[in-house]
């Protein structure tokens, strides 16, 4: 009789183990909007408020680059991809919107971008903590006394708060003898 409790609880068990699911990852898919978070110093009501925004939108914070990725972006994604677009450039400029792919598994990726009157190449890698998706990428540039080229690093963590709601910190390595810099935005899903 114990043998067969044991074979039967034993069977249960292996059955539970198989019915549950694997652990998903995230999904960030969807068209988002910077949430505007107050300034520090904006009075609670009636006066001018900071944005906190991850762009260069109408209201941003001077000195404040947010996730450097603009107020409204588009994010598609599948089982391998990752990729996040939005609208750099005015409607006048006849630019098409400024796209990053990253790959999810950690393979690195290139991602090219017109940078003045040329274009920069910017190697970036995906990977996982937790919940949170890690993307780091590098940049080179000219060091404005030698002409010598300079690499800096962006790394960006997306994490959800709820379906609706995206947090992106950003840190930047110091450049040219800088410090690093860290900013949050926060964006809301429109779709």
């Amino acid at each position: 009789m114990k043998r067969t409790a044991r074979l039967v609880t034993g069977l249960a068990l292996g059955c539970l183990i198989v019915v549950l699911p694997a652990q998903s990852r995230p999904e960030f898919a969807g068209r988002w909007t910077s949430a505007p978070e107050p300034a520090a110093d904006a009075p609670q009501r009636g006066g001018a408020r900071g944005t906190g925004r991850g762009g260069r939108g109408r209201g941003a914070r001077v000195g404040d680059m947010g996730a450097g990725w603009g107020e409204t972006i588009t994010i598609t994604q599948d089982a391998t991809r990752l990729t996040v677009e939005y609208a750099f450039f005015s409607r006048g400029d006849l630019q098409p919107p400024l796209r990053f792919t990253y790959a999810l598994d950690g393979t690195p990726t290139i991602n090219t971008v017109m940078m003045g009157h040329g274009r920069q190449e910017q190697p970036s890698r995906a990977r996982w903590e937790g919940d949170a998706l890690v993307l780091t990428s590098s940049y080179t540039f000219a060091h404005p006394a030698t002409g010598e080229p300079v690499e800096g690093t962006v790394t960006r963590t997306l994490s959800l708060a709820s379906p609706a709601s995206m947090t992106v910190e950003v840190t930047r390595s110091g450049v040219l003898g800088g410090p690093a810099s860290t900013t949050r935005t926060t964006y809301r899903k429109l779709s």
